[in-house]
């Protein structure tokens, strides 16, 4: 099966929107994140597309399962970019899919968490206060028509971006594989951003030879400055592949290795 005949309906839409904003956060966790939850908003739809049981269903749910973290004001932008390519390619859109996914989870984070996370907060909150200082409860009802605009915005966003990946498919199939290899290409240096900023320790060891201390972070940091992270990152890809290893066995060796690291004053942050 390569391409489905079912089309998605306006129900379709709700039941996604509607699992969208009350479930999509309850599956998460430090291996994968989102990803259960993604897998969970749209798993009645894929099962129309693929049929219960298939092959082709229990493939795509494995790639919905993989690592996916972005905004929640922002994720359902991808999601409807997704099920176009799905809809229209069916399990031969796996690549783009991931592609596609990989590429914009990255930059909708920041976007969405900036505006919707800290600043219309920050404005709407001075306003309240400000309000609330005077006597006014408007300023309540004032954070409920903002949080209903941001809901409303949430639940069209998912219909519009299908549409716009309909489009993309169908009428400028030329592009998508330009669009893939972009996105393919931002994910991988998402992936690299992430590993510079999210993991953090460097040697706190400074071995003393004669008189002269020798501060080996300094030594790395002018060599490349987030070498140690960076190889770190590498040794647990390759730990993965092992015959055997699990994340849940690789978290563990995380664990024993930055507890021996620490004791013996080698690594620490």
């Amino acid at each position: 099966m390569t391409k489905s005949n079912y089309k998605l309906t306006k129900e379709d839409f709700k039941q996604i929107n509607k699992r969208s904003l009350l479930t999509f956060q309850l599956g998460w966790n430090y291996e994968r994140m989102q990803g259960s939850g993604y897998l969970f908003i749209i798993l009645p739809q894929l099962r129309k597309l693929y049929g219960d049981g298939t092959p082709e269903l229990k493939e795509m749910m494995k790639t919905h399962t993989q690592f996916f973290n972005t905004s929640n004001f922002f994720h359902t932008i991808i999601t409807g970019i997704d099920l176009a390519l799905e809809e229209n390619e069916g399990i031969a859109a796996k690549d783009a899919v991931n592609g596609v996914k990989t590429g914009l989870m990255g930059p909708f984070a920041p976007i969405g968490d900036s505006v919707f996370g800290s600043l219309v907060p920050a404005i709407m909150g001075s306003i309240a206060a400000s309000l609330a200082m005077n006597g006014n409860p408007l300023g309540v009802f004032l954070w409920i028509g903002v949080t209903v605009l941001i809901n409303i915005f949430r639940w069209k966003q998912l219909e519009i971006a299908y549409k716009e990946g309909t489009k993309l498919v169908t009428t400028m199939r030329d592009k998508l594989s330009s669009l893939v290899e972009a996105a393919s290409i931002m994910g991988v240096f998402m992936v690299g951003a992430l590993i510079a900023t999210m993991i953090n320790f460097q040697f706190i060891a400074a071995p003393e030879i004669g008189d002269k201390v020798i501060d080996i972070q300094d030594l790395f940091n002018q060599i490349f400055p987030r070498l140690v992270p960076a190889l770190f990152t590498a040794a647990i890809f390759w730990l993965l592949g092992r015959k055997g290893m699990t994340s849940t066995k690789a978290i563990l060796v995380i664990i024993v290795f930055a507890l021996a690291m620490a004791f013996f004053g080698i690594l620490g942050v």
